[in-house]
């Protein structure tokens, strides 16, 4: 299969591009590089370096490349940003996506989009949250998030396409740690190796659901072999305090980094965990790693040096 995928040198696209590789597909990744790097990808992976708000471009480029599949992980990612700057986070999420649903268009290409499922669902949504949850916003992020996947359903009524949509709760691994991308247990990991305090923005009671880079090119992969349009979250269905995240990558880093208290920030949940049943049902998909496992595969990952290159 001739696969393109958009920001592909990133932490979860790097990953992604690794499996359709290994798979025997051709692979092509077009990335700004603004957060991505191309030494993630393997050496028979071919990278553009374009930015998905470049609509002609974009169209050219799939054109050329003629894919039957396209992933779109290209986007503004981080929630203090798109508070900082609404029309900038639209700019990247909605007019990027629109882009890439015409581009796609163009050359009858099935996509597969990564959404969020926390931010869309929002604060007062039940937990775990299923796709049934009526989404309210509470970033301009998760707004954009939202405003995307009407697009993408609008594409698959109007078009006929087969179009998808995987909603990601809080995705952690190795090669996360570059300027844009940096999560939570990646920020965490790498304070506590080097003894460094640990900050926890709040209370540090808040919740999230973590899951594994490995679990989630596996449901990228699942819902390329499914081939249908739908919307499936994908994450653990586990709440996990920050406390706890905390003192767990303490206690693999054999670490006694201290924990620090600083305000809470704009436009972040209290609790977040989503309800992933339907992925079961649908693609046969479920998280294989457990938390514990994958906070140790990130350290281990940061005492290698945090190499561009690294196995799952």
């Amino acid at each position: 299969m001739r696969v393109v995928v958009t920001g592909g040198a990133g932490f979860i696209g790097s990953h992604l591009c690794d499996a359709f590789h290994a798979n025997g597909d051709e692979v092509w990744v077009i990335d700004d590089l603004s957060s991505g790097r191309a030494n993630r990808l393997h050496e028979g992976v071919r990278l553009y370096r374009e930015s998905v708000r470049n609509a002609s471009r974009l169209c050219e480029l799939v054109t050329d490349i003629q894919p039957e599949l396209i992933c779109h992980l290209a986007a503004q990612v981080d929630v203090r940003e798109s508070v900082a700057s609404p029309g900038k986070d639209a700019e990247a999420n909605v007019l990027g996506t629109i882009n890439v649903l015409e581009a796609a268009r163009a050359v009858g290409a099935r996509m597969v989009f990564s959404s969020t499922g926390g931010a869309i669902y929002g604060q007062d949504a039940p937990v775990p949250s299923s796709e049934s949850t009526f989404p309210a916003p509470g970033s301009p992020y998760g707004v954009a998030k939202y405003c995307s996947e009407q697009y993408v359903g609008l594409y698959n009524r109007l078009f006929g396409s087969e179009h998808a949509v995987l909603r990601f709760s809080n995705v952690y691994g190795p090669r996360q740690g570059s300027f844009g991308e940096a999560g939570v247990v990646s920020v965490f990991c790498a304070n506590s190796i080097q003894g460094k305090p640990i900050t926890i923005f709040g209370d540090g009671k808040q919740t999230r659901d973590y899951v594994y880079v490995a679990d989630c090119v596996a449901a990228f992969m699942a819902a390329a072999d499914y081939g249908k349009a739908g919307i499936w979250n994908i994450g653990t269905g586990t709440e996990v305090g920050v406390l706890e995240l905390a003192e767990l990558v303490n206690r693999f880093a054999r670490s006694d980094s201290q924990l620090v208290f600083a305000p809470a920030r704009a436009g972040e949940l209290t609790r977040s965990a989503l309800a992933c049943e339907l992925a079961a049902q649908d693609l046969g998909w479920q998280p294989a790693t457990s938390l514990a496992d994958g906070v140790q595969a990130v350290v281990r990952w940061f005492e290698a040096g945090a190499p561009d290159r690294t196995s799952l």
